[in-house]
């Protein structure tokens, strides 16, 4: 399967969550490929400095704003867009505890308003989705046929409903007003312009093994995730920006570790002297975690290409430099 590039040179794009760890990276990939992207931002989460380089660019126009709330009446805002993304929201574990009514507002009104806008524009609109929709899932892995298993009130629910919600809404669009649009399920992303204190495994073990502490793992460790390098996340929502499936679909690697496995490799390539320290489990932590690949092979095309070793290696590094 192949997929032919759709929107490049000469398109609008509007991408929320723009400063964001995920977000930057996809404004960085598409002003590569000749788009004007108009990253749209409050900084709850998100960073100024991850789009730094960015800023001076002619193709690039960052809007403070919160996406729950009308988007503002100015200029870049209000010319036609080729296509939609949205990737606005809190998605770590502290931001459930701190964020709770903005996750829930992102998922809902900002989805909304944006598929409205969507569909008055005639563009295509990405919803970055995760793979949270699962819960604790008791298939695996877990093919985006599955339901999924999710604690409708537990202390993670805000992230999992607010993104089952916005798929709810965007195929709602998609069936009832013809909206042009397309899901993708993003399993465990790392890579640099994560935040250190986030509260995801990764930046937490790296940020403790650089500095000599104990490696704080949840549980007795054996629970799993596998990990996707940002990169092979990025090239994967291209492609799902460019065909015309509808989803979801699952993206992200099949690369399974258990979380003492991931703790680790991660104080290996620190060059740490830091020791794993077994902490309580957090609330409906999910026990295993792996894609079922076989839609985002059979409509996209996509194929991780980025290991652990060289991606957990890669990260290790920006954390060092930082």
């Amino acid at each position: 399967m192949v997929v032919a590039q759709r929107y490049g040179e000469g398109h609008r794009i509007l991408l929320t969550g723009g400063a964001g760890f995920v977000g930057s990276h996809l404004a960085d990939a598409l002003i590569e490929r000749g788009a004007h992207v108009v990253a749209v931002d409050n900084f709850i989460t998100g960073s100024k400095d991850n789009v730094a380089r960015l800023v001076d660019h002619p193709r690039f126009t960052l809007v403070e704003a919160d996406v729950s709330e009308p988007l503002p009446p100015v200029e870049p805002l209000s010319a036609r867009f080729d296509a939609i993304m949205h990737f606005a929201s809190p998605a770590s574990p502290t931001d459930f505890e701190q964020l709770p009514v903005e996750i829930l507002r992102v998922g809902s009104l900002a989805t909304l308003q944006l598929l409205e806008r969507a569909v008055a524009d005639g563009a295509r609109f990405i919803l970055a989705s995760t793979s949270e929709a699962y819960g604790d899932p008791l298939v695996h892995p877990q093919p985006e046929t599955y339901w999924g298993n999710v604690n409708p009130i537990g202390i993670r629910s805000v992230y999992d409903e607010a993104k089952r919600f916005s798929e709810a809404a965007t195929m709602g669009y998609h069936r009832g007003r013809g909206a042009d649009v397309g899901i993708v399920r993003i399993f465990n992303t790392y890579g640099e312009r994560m935040r250190p204190d986030d509260g995801r495994a990764i930046p937490t073990f790296i940020t403790q093994a650089l500095r000599g502490e104990p490696i704080t793992v949840h549980g007795s460790g054996t629970q799993t995730r596998s990990i996707c390098y940002v990169s092979d996340l990025v090239r994967g929502i291209l492609l799902l920006l460019d065909s015309t499936a509808t989803g979801p679909i699952n993206c992200g690697t099949e690369h399974e570790m258990t979380m003492l496995e991931l703790a680790n490799t991660i104080v290996r390539l620190s060059d740490s002297t830091s020791r794993v320290a077994l902490i309580a489990r957090t609330a409906d932590d999910p026990e295993r975690r792996r894609p079922d690949l076989t839609k985002a092979r059979e409509l996209l095309g996509y194929e991780p290409l980025v290991g652990p070793e060289e991606g957990l290696a890669r990260t290790v590094a920006y954390f060092k430099a930082r």
